[in-house]
Formats: structure tokens, sequence, C-alpha cells
């Protein structure tokens, strides 16, 4: 096996001498852009594997007075970006796919797994440690809704939105980047903002670790969700939150129409167990319902769950366990006692 189908089925590029650039200190960042353009976890992990192989094969090449490597890298994942973008449906949440629906029995049919936003752990976008103030401004451009609005963009406004107004680049830097010019660039960022001003993004708190309110708010809804006590649930929602259930398009709004079809479903999340973790800025949860032979718990869903003013305005359950849990690092069984919420969100 050669170095590099080596790193390919390792998930890692490898440094080639002492000497050389490590490429694998740009993975995280460029994880944040492409997932920023793409919309999907797993796509986002192609994209930036694609890019560092592509540079580490290139990189006899590479001249760093034309540039910085780190411009080159983006100049890379920008085009691989591209290519992917050229033919795929955009990603959406539920909200965008129609209005919301009525509480009752029928979720209607589910959609297939690439039409739908994806959720992604704060660690594979995000850099660790850092200023507190920087690391809070960066979890609100990785929240559902924010990407979800990126999606409605063409693809080369979106990255030039993410790179001017997310990334901070300047101008004359993204028109080299697009080979284009800097007058089309301001035109392109342009027309992007004004797209995103047509499009609600509700407020949201991104995940405080050290918030004791907040760790109170989510200790309420985890003892609330695993006894299936449906009116201190309620109780902790904004007067209109969302609930939807990827890959179901049906979605509700407003406590009473949740409240409803949380009475009206049974009890089948009795008995289960929330594990935290963290997704796009937010608090998350992996669930655990038991289902198993004699009522073991087995993964059920990923819940991303979004903050406002001290109560609940956004829930979404992913019911795609299979795939979400080892991307989350969700072992296949709880532990015996779940770690607080802090433990895994810091």
């Amino acid at each position: 096996m050669t170095a590099l189908s080596a790193a390919d089925d390792a998930g890692s590029v490898p440094r080639r001498d002492s000497g050389e650039m490590d490429l694998e200190q740009f993975r995280v960042e460029l994880g944040g852009y492409c997932y920023r353009m793409l919309g999907s976890a797993f796509e986002m992990e192609d994209a930036v594997q694609e890019t560092l192989v592509r540079a580490w094969r290139s990189l006899d090449r590479f001249d760093e007075a034309r540039g910085p490597l780190r411009s080159w890298l983006y100049t890379i994942a920008t085009n691989i970006c591209l290519d992917m973008l050229r033919s795929a449906q955009r990603r959406a949440r539920a909200m965008d796919l129609g209005p919301s629906a009525q509480a009752g029995p029928d979720l209607g049919v589910p959609l297939p797994q690439n039409m739908w936003l994806e959720p992604i752990p704060d660690g594979r976008v995000l850099p660790a440690g850092g200023d507190p103030a920087e690391l809070t401004a960066r979890r609100e451009t990785i929240r559902l809704a924010f990407v979800a609005a990126l999606q409605h963009l063409p693809p080369r406004q979106r990255a030039v939105l993410i790179l001017r107004d997310v990334l901070s680049w300047k101008a004359d830097e993204v028109a080299r980047l697009l080979g284009s010019t800097v007058a089309s660039v301001t035109s392109a960022l342009q027309r992007a903002r004004a797209t995103l001003k047509t499009i609600e993004i509700a407020p949201a708190e991104p995940v405080q670790p050290t918030d004791q309110a907040q760790r109170r708010l989510l200790a309420r809804y985890c003892e609330a969700f695993e006894r299936y006590d449906v009116e201190t649930l309620v109780s902790l929602l904004h007067e209109d939150a969302t609930m939807s259930m990827p890959p179901f398009s049906w979605w509700l709004r407003g406590r009473a129409e949740i409240r409803r079809a949380l009475l009206a479903a049974g009890r089948p999340c009795e008995g289960a167990r929330l594990v935290p973790t963290v997704a796009n800025g937010s608090p998350a949860f992996g669930q655990y319902r038991p289902s198993g032979p004699g009522g073991h718990l087995q993964p059920f869903a990923l819940i991303v769950v979004e903050l406002s003013g001290g109560l609940i305005n956004e829930t979404t359950t992913y019911l795609d366990a299979e795939r979400l849990f080892p991307l989350f690092d969700l072992p296949p069984l709880p532990p015996p006692s779940a770690d607080s919420f802090s433990d895994r969100s810091g």
C-alpha cells in the first residue's frame, strides 16, 4: 500500500518530509468552508479529503511567490465544491419545503437523503480554543438556519459571501481565488446579501457550556423528555416554536400544535435516554429508545435544539442514527450514566 492510498483509507494526508508544510493543519477550517458551501457533513468530508489529496500530489509545484499555501488550498476546495454543486439539488430544512402541518399520525413519505441539510459536529468545522467571542460568532455561521439560507444562493455567490462575510477575506483575495475581478466579486456579494435579507432566520443562542441558566434549561428538557412529560416539555417552548423530523417534510409550528402532536403520539419515547453533544453551534442529543430485544436501548435519532430568550424555539430530530451517531462519536449503547452537557460541549 502506498503512503497516499494509506492516507486515503485513514482519512488523513501524510507529511512528506519534516521540512515540508503539513496540510492537515488546514483540515478543520477547510471543513467549515466546505460545509457551508455544501450543507452536508458527508459531502464536506469528501471535499476536504479530495482537496488535501490533490494538494499533496501537487505540492512540488506549489509556488509560494504566487500566494500563500492557505489561499491555494481554498482555491482547490472552491473548485471541488463548485464541481459538486453543478448537478446537486439544493439541500433544505423541512421549513423550506412547504407550509407547516397539523398534528396527526400521517408524516407523509420520507424524502431522499440528498434533499436534506445535514447536521455537523462543531469539532469538525470550528477550530478548538481561541477567543471565546470569536468562537461564538463562528458558531452563528454554522447554525442550521444560516447554512440553509446559504443554500438559496447560486454556488459562486455562496462562495463569495462565505469568504467575504464569514471568513473576512478581502475583495481582491477573493477575486484572485475565483479568477475574477474585484468589481465582479463586489457585485456578487451585494446580490448575495440582498437574497439573504429576504430569508427569515430566527434568532438563537449558540451553545454556552458555562451558562448556568442554559444548562438548567437543557437539564429540564432532558428530564421531561425521558419521562415523556408533555406538559413540562411544552412549557419549555416558545409560543411559536417549530418541530421537524427529517427525512419527513412534515413540520409543526406553535406550542399548542406541538402539544397536540406529542399527546396524540402515545408514549413512543418514554424511557428514552438522551446523551449530550453539540451540532451546528447548538445543543444536541443522541436519542436512544427502548426498541431492542427485551426493551434494550438502541440509537434512534439525533436531536438538535435551538434556544432563545431562555426557552426552546426549535427542535430538529434527524431520524438517521445509523449514519449520524458515528459522525458525532456517539456510542452504539448509551453509557451507564450519561455525561453532563458541559462535559461534551466544551
